[in-house]
């Protein structure tokens, strides 16, 4: 048992070393300085204490017998590949350290070694060992709230930005994604750098919309100490903070001209300069932009520079709009309605009732909307299941996308309003009406390659030739023969 006045370990040790005195001596400095240390005489005993225990940090003799370390260091980092290996060797040489380093190594120390060197690059080893160890922990938890499990969805339409999102989330490609507001189009912009070679550094979000032109260049680019009224320090601005991994940049259309002229520069060079300074700073930033405007029209209507318009677009996302994919709606709200019941000691769940009187609407605030509606009545409501009347949606918003018939909510005074179910659709129609619309747009894109429409829609080509059938929809091919 340990005693409650021994400081806890610093970290966990393995020293490998054919001569035994070295290998005592090594191990006795480092148990003075608080590490729990291991030891082995041969490479094969190092690997099996490696396989059945957890060891932050394997210092190993370079030349050893049978095993060397260079075979060490291979076969430890294929067994655990985070694993921080330092090199030690009496018969040091540049081309074995180039070696062990090229090989994983994290350092490399001659013998015979001063006790105060060993410390200093054993600290450096764990510390960067710890460092790892919080890159995984924050890139699990990362991915788990922004990662692709956050984009909920199976129609079509989320088929094919999400497959389209994982072809450039590996390059560097600058980004720009479309959507009205509420869809989710920052959610898609982490998701991007979740699954980027970059994810293991800074995420860094800006709304252009929320900041004023004055403070917007400020805040981007940074400023020097005493550049206007109240820059009482120097300050770094957001593409430094973001150097190394992602900057999003949302609603950028919302800017003027001339921040647009800054913001281009900055982009073709690769460097910006803070201002009140003269001296320009290198920044490694993918830009990732976002706009809920037809940016065409902007750029058409001179409130868009065109030159920027151009680098922003190398590659295009379009997140869909909610009444596009209107099937998608109750996994939405059930997953919304998940993330409720885990901060609510009384659960609810949603009544069929309820997502059909959801997916007759046309929510003109997209997911943002449904996730408010599911929130507000998950708290509000008395019983464990939610009902249509604990979902108040707004008077005149149907969905004309699918030609659902007009559902009536009447509520005189703006709250607590109540579906006339005789006048509303079935459940049965909502879903039929769903179906429709989910294949006359797969057949659009399609036409008669009832293949490909029934592999987009994740169904069998009998099953989409049996629905086709009962819901009397032929390819447009077809039609123009006609």
């Amino acid at each position: 048992m340990t005693d409650a006045n021994t400081p806890p370990t610093r970290g966990r040790l393995l020293v490998v070393d054919d001569q035994r005195n070295m290998r005592a001596t090594t191990a006795l400095l480092l148990r003075a300085e608080n590490y729990t240390v291991f030891e082995a005489a041969t490479g094969e005993e190092a690997l099996a204490q490696l396989a059945s225990g957890s060891i932050d940090l394997l210092l190993t003799d370079l030349k050893m017998e049978p095993m060397d370390g260079l075979t060490l260091l291979r076969r430890a980092l294929e067994v655990a590949p985070r694993l921080q290996v330092i090199m030690m060797t009496a018969f040091g040489s540049i081309e074995s350290a180039v070696e062990a380093m090229r090989l994983g190594a994290y350092d490399y120390v001659t013998k015979p070694f001063k006790e105060s060197e060993l410390r200093y690059r054993v600290e450096r080893a764990l510390e960067r060992a710890r460092l790892l160890r919080d890159v995984d922990n924050l890139t699990t938890d990362f991915n788990q709230r922004h990662g692709l499990s956050a984009l909920v969805g199976r129609s079509a339409a989320m088929r094919e930005l999400t497959t389209r999102l994982m072809r450039v989330a590996q390059s560097d490609a600058t980004v720009l994604i479309q959507g009205e507001s509420g869809t989710g189009k920052e959610l898609v912009a982490r998701a991007l750098h979740a699954h980027s070679r970059r994810k293991a550094r800074s995420f860094v979000p800006v709304n252009c919309a929320a900041i004023s032109e004055s403070l917007l260049e400020s805040e981007l680019f940074g400023h020097a100490k005493g550049a206007f009224t109240g820059a009482v320090k120097a300050r770094r601005g957001l593409f430094e903070e973001a150097d190394g991994g992602t900057l999003f940049i949302d609603e950028v259309t919302e800017t003027s001209p001339t921040f647009q002229s800054k913001l281009l520069r900055a982009l073709q060079e690769g460097e910006v300069r803070r201002v009140g300074e003269s001296t320009a700073l290198r920044v490694d930033v993918r830009i990732v932009a976002a706009t809920n405007r037809d940016i065409e029209l902007e750029v058409r209507d001179k409130r868009f520079r065109q030159d920027l318009y151009y680098r922003l677009n190398v590659v295009a996302l379009r997140v869909p709009p909610l009444r596009e994919r209107l099937e998608d709606v109750p996994a939405l709200a059930e997953h919304f309605l998940e993330r409720a019941n885990a901060r609510s000691p009384n659960p609810k769940r949603l009544s069929a009732a309820a997502v059909a009187h959801l997916m007759s609407y046309g929510f003109p605030g997209n997911v943002r909307e449904l996730e408010n509606l599911v929130e507000q009545a998950a708290a509000l409501a008395e019983g464990d299941e939610l009902l249509p009347e604990d979902f108040p949606l707004r008077q005149g918003r149907m969905t004309p996308a699918l030609g659902t018939p007009s559902v009536a909510f009447l509520d005189g005074q703006g709250g607590g309003a109540h579906r006339n179910a005789s006048a509303g659709p079935t459940l049965a129609q909502v879903v039929e009406e769903a179906e429709r619309h989910a294949i006359t747009q797969a057949l659009e894109r399609h036409g008669v390659d009832l293949s490909r429409v029934a592999d987009e829609l994740g169904v069998s080509s009998t099953t989409l030739w049996r629905k086709m059938k009962r819901l009397n929809l032929r390819p447009p091919s077809e039609l123009a023969r006609e």
